[in-house]
């Protein structure tokens, strides 16, 4: 029976991952990047022995504590206090050592109230604060991790990222895979880029993720372009292009904080039209929505157009600080509820570093200064 189905179904290997070869120093830190399906969670599997490789070596040298997927290592119809000594004994601890870890694992899990619950009522947060104090608390020489904070709330997620920089600061090797580049660069000290299974680049975290999300960008936009779910409007007036020029008027994509910054606004009027107003925003790639200004409020009038022209939208300095960001550009009545071409978040523009700015938190740089008042 098995040779007549060959001749109707054909059997094709799909390699998860190929030629992907790297060390990771003890004590160091890894990010993978890379879209759905790429082999990322794969990659950690392969490194936690989860699977086996098919051909090719992973050596890893030490304890392996892993959180690879919510819940994994557990059994639902035991109690959070049954499974945190059920993982201990599949990573190698003896009871007695989990035993004296128990108090500290149920306080940052922070469910005393419920470990003595099965662990099937748990929610999928209470699911990974347990999983995760569990992990961590195994004092493994090597702790991978998967994208698993997308489940826990924000003051759960930084007190876990505080905990990881504790053990990276005790010399614990850390593999972390995650959708969140400002986490990647903030965690990891170096990054790899995996896509259809292959390595596409292993450098500093900053260098990889940028060139990461630089590609994801220009992937979207030209998706969004293609489908044109992302551009509405009557087109009695359509903006035909943008570009981003410099202080030297030079078109280019990338800009220094603080460097002068002018988005021009092409257009092309198929009739006069009265009084519109333009209007542009620029988003994070994170989606927090940076600014949203138009000719109205900024008491620009533009009396009429016809025809093609260009309208300038001008920044002395854009203290943004680094990062990918997203530009919208749109036309509208002088009322602001008819648009002629709203052309949401299509054109792409970068953020890098300035030299003489060391500041890297958050999405603006606002210039200051610090005074010291000691009282007498």
């Amino acid at each position: 029976m098995r040779t007549l189905r060959r001749s109707h179904h054909q059997v094709e290997d799909v390699w998860v991952l190929r030629d992907v070869s790297f060390s990771l120093p003890a004590g160091s830190s890894l990010g993978v990047v890379g879209q759905n399906g790429a082999g990322k969670s794969s990659l950690l599997k392969l490194c936690a022995r989860v699977i086996d490789p098919t051909s090719g070596v992973v050596r890893t040298h030490g304890r392996v504590s892993a959180l690879l997927e919510l819940g994994v290592g557990f059994h639902p119809d035991l109690t959070g206090r049954e499974n945190v000594f059920l993982y201990g004994s599949l990573v190698g601890i003896p009871r007695a050592v989990m035993q004296q870890r128990f108090d500290e694992i149920v306080a940052f899990s922070e469910i005393e109230r419920f470990i003595d619950v099965p662990v099937k009522a748990y929610s999928s947060g209470m699911y990974l604060r347990l999983a995760f104090a569990v992990a961590i608390y195994a004092e493994a020489d090597v702790l991978l991790i998967d994208e698993v904070f997308a489940v826990g709330d924000a003051s759960f997620q930084q007190k876990c990222i505080e905990r990881i920089q504790i053990l990276q600061d005790n010399g614990v090797t850390v593999l972390f895979v995650s959708h969140n580049a400002d986490m990647v660069r903030h965690l990891c000290r170096q990054a790899l880029w995996i896509e259809d299974g292959r390595m596409v680049a292993f450098d500093e975290a900053d260098n990889v993720v940028t060139a990461y999300m630089e590609q994801m960008a220009y992937a979207r936009v030209r998706n969004d372009q293609q489908k044109d779910t992302h551009r509405w409007g009557s087109r009695e007036v359509e903006i035909t292009r943008v570009e981003f020029l410099d202080q030297a008027g030079h078109a280019v994509p990338r800009f220094r904080t603080g460097e002068a910054f002018t988005a021009r606004l092409h257009y092309q009027a198929a009739r006069r039209v009265e009084d519109p107003m333009f209007g542009v925003a620029i988003h994070r790639d994170d989606d927090t929505h940076v600014n949203g200004p138009n000719t109205q409020l900024a008491n620009f009038p533009i009396s009429a157009i016809e025809g093609a022209g260009s309208v300038d939208y001008c920044v002395a300095e854009l203290n943004l600080l680094p990062g990918a960001y997203e530009f919208t550009a749109a036309v509208y009545d002088h009322d602001g509820r008819h648009p002629f071409d709203h052309q949401h978040r299509l054109y792409p523009f970068w953020v890098e570093p300035n030299p003489i700015i060391d500041e890297k938190y958050g999405t603006f740089y606002l210039p200051s200064t610090w005074q010291h008042h000691p009282e007498a």
